[in-house]
């Protein structure tokens, strides 16, 4: 590793003041991605800016819903009675990431910043415009099997890694930070970004800004739902496909539904549209089916992944079947 200079603020408005200083400068929580980065030379850091001894560690019910500091971890959030209670499909995805150990030290906030685990991007020899922009997409001429199949551009066709993001897409999350110009919150749809012209950038938060919390909205959603992973490994390994589901169910009709997939875009891929046509209809397998073809709609393949195609819908078909208790 290169040398850097550690500082450790003990005020929120100072780490935001102590990331403005460096040119090159990082938030260190859990540093269970960062620390990995660093070591493959993928991020040489100036400064490293130790927020862990600020206090963005609760989870506290809120008039809304509920809030969840962005240095609790992942484990803690899991295991929580109100998330548990109220928001089973984030324990769900949680707990199908990573391994315990790595649950244990990773954060909420450092979650939402994880980098993707494309192998161009890890490896420094290899052309990645998400690491160095415009050296080029390894990726997309190169063994693409892990990529995205939506919104994808010429420049990257990487995907996000996390399971937990997918589950805060669904429930309509909001990402609360703080910088050197005030506070502000972002819809979860909008934090993390597709890569267009710039893959470098993963998402809308402007320098020096820090995530303090993540707050979800209270809502019928915790009864009838279901967090399906496919992967090479159970034991550990990251999303070929994934898909979150959670459904208000009355008398056999969907009041409701909320979707999103992880393993197959740059960001968590909300199926808006496969919830409209959800919403009003009967709880049965043919609905279900006709669900998870409209999920699809959009979806492009490169040369390794075309699998995806096949399994991105049968995922979200078994995942829907799960939720509402049938069988495929």
């Amino acid at each position: 590793m290169n040398q850097f200079q550690y500082v450790r603020p003990a005020e929120v408005p100072a780490a935001a003041k102590a990331f403005t200083k460096g040119s090159n400068t990082h938030f260190l929580a859990g540093g269970t991605n960062l620390i990995d980065l660093m070591k493959m030379g993928v991020v040489v850091p100036e400064r490293l800016v130790d927020i862990n001894h600020l206090p963005l560690k609760k989870i506290e019910k809120t008039p809304g819903g509920i809030s969840i500091g962005a240095l609790a971890t992942n484990t803690e959030v899991s295991i929580h009675p109100l998330i548990k209670e109220g928001f089973p499909l984030l324990s769900l995805a949680i707990n199908a990431g990573a391994s315990p150990q790595l649950r244990n030290m990773a954060t909420v906030g450092g979650n939402l910043m994880q980098r993707t685990r494309c192998p161009y991007f890890f490896d420094t020899t290899m052309p990645c415009n998400k690491r160095v922009p415009g050296s080029g997409c390894g990726a997309l001429a190169g063994f693409n099997r892990m990529h995205a199949i939506f919104g994808a551009s010429d420049k990257c066709i990487a995907v996000n890694p996390s399971d937990m993001n997918v589950a805060l897409t669904a429930l309509d999350a909001t990402v609360h930070v703080t910088g050197l110009k005030g506070k502000r919150a972002i819809k979860f749809a909008d934090f993390h970004r597709l890569p267009g012209e710039h893959p470098e950038l993963d998402n809308t938060l402007q320098k020096g800004e820090l995530i303090t919390s993540v707050d979800i909205p209270a809502s019928p959603y915790n009864k009838n739902v279901h967090y399906l992973k496919v992967r090479d490994r159970t034991s550990y390994a990251f999303a070929l496909v994934s898909a979150g589901v959670a459904l208000n169910i009355e008398n056999n009709t969907i009041q409701g539904a909320r979707l999103a997939m992880g393993g197959v875009a740059h960001k968590p891929w909300r199926l808006t549209e496969t919830e409209a046509f959800l919403k009003g209809k009967p709880v049965s397998l043919d609905v279900f089916k006709q669900a998870s073809q409209i999920a699809m709609q959009g979806a492009r393949a490169y040369e390794y992944n075309k699998f995806k195609l096949k399994l991105a819908p049968n995922t979200i078909l078994q995942a829907l079947t799960t939720a509402a208790g049938l069988k495929a």
